[in-house]
């Protein structure tokens, strides 16, 4: 009787109602060092576009790089989003990155903006400017970044570190440009122009402008965008005692480095970071990166209107057109290079 019963079980058990297995919701690991509480509406948008859902770790540039390390192939983490071309490089140079090809993300994002094998890609832009305090200087004493190693600029210049990522992708551009010598002497020469120690961020320098304790700053784009955007009225005093210099434009152009992201060798959920990379090349989300965090878009189709941008009178400014790979692979000597300068 035992077989029988066996047999019995058997096809009941094959009668009965298939139970689905429970469905996981679809998830996407993003290692984010874009520290901006406006990210959190292009975050959301993706959700509701795609039904994935995003966990986020924020720290760092090199804390990310540095936990992925230590993570190797048991990482979690899908998409690394950080916000400096040295940075990028440095990644792609520890092996953390695997190529990605779409059509979408190569026709939308130009070559000049993405690595050549695909490993990581742009999506938005920043310029490094000169602010000026307009009642000292004019905007013919500071044309150039060469400007603030001139002489007559000593004791009036503010900056943050050399060793700061967004320093060390200008000076790496200097290097691509001049070669080392040259961008040394540049260096010794802001180095000696410094109206104080190197300190605080790019928006502590325009503050600093404006206050009088130096009459011009290097600053990202967006910071001091974020000023004339504001309605606080401590802000509209920044904005009125300053101006904005485009430097270079009569020669290898302004200064431009990325924010970028790319799909980690070790992804569990690479489908999903691959669709997350080409929403951060859509229109809407390209718009976002201009109209929630004053940066210009990759994807050069893409019409924005941010008033703020075009209050600081770039327009279409001529940009440095060096290769986004050349700064990283020129950052090590960068650094060599401000540590033997004295910016520290």
């Amino acid at each position: 009787m035992r077989p029988i019963r066996l047999l019995t079980a058997a096809l009941a058990a094959a009668l009965l109602p298939a139970v689905p297995a429970l469905a996981q919701e679809p998830v996407l690991n993003l290692y984010s060092a874009r520290h901006y509480q406006t990210d959190e509406a292009l975050y959301d948008n993706f959700t509701r576009a795609t039904g994935i859902r995003i966990n986020r770790i924020e720290a760092g540039d090199d804390q990310l790089l540095e936990r992925l390390k230590s993570e190797g192939a048991n990482s979690p983490a899908d998409v690394l989003l950080i916000v400096d071309a040295s940075r990028l490089y440095n990644a792609q140079q520890q092996g953390l990155f695997q190529p990605v090809r779409t059509v979408a993300l190569e026709a939308r994002i130009p070559a000049s903006m993405r690595d050549p094998g695909g490993e990581w890609f742009g999506f938005s832009s920043r310029a490094r400017v000169l602010v000026y305090n307009k009642a000292r200087l004019k905007t013919a004493d500071i044309p150039t970044y060469e400007s603030l190693a001139d002489p007559r600029l000593k004791g009036k210049v503010c900056v943050r570190s050399g060793s700061h990522p967004y320093n060390l992708s200008l000076t790496a551009a200097m290097i691509e440009r001049q070669g080392e010598a040259k961008a040394e002497a540049w260096a010794r020469g802001l180095v000696a122009n410094l109206a104080r120690a190197p300190k605080g961020g790019d928006s502590d320098q325009i503050k600093a402008v404006a206050a009088g304790e130096c009459d011009v700053a290097v600053v990202n784009t967006y910071y001091y965008a974020r000023i004339l955007r504001s309605t606080k009225a401590e802000d509209r005093d920044i904005a009125a005692k300053t101006g904005v210099v485009w430097p270079d434009q009569g020669g290898a152009g302004t200064h431009v480095n990325i924010s970028g992201a790319g799909v980690l060798r070790h992804a569990p959920h690479r489908d999903a970071a691959v669709r997350f990379l080409e929403y951060l090349a859509s229109d809407d989300a390209q718009r976002y990166f201009a109209d929630g965090n004053n940066e210009w878009p990759a994807v050069k189709s893409v019409v924005v209107k941010n008033p703020a941008l075009e209050a600081m009178g770039g327009g279409d400014f001529k940009a440095d057109p060096v290769a986004i790979s050349a700064l990283g692979r020129n950052t090590p000597a960068a650094q060599k290079l401000a540590d033997r300068a004295g910016w520290r």
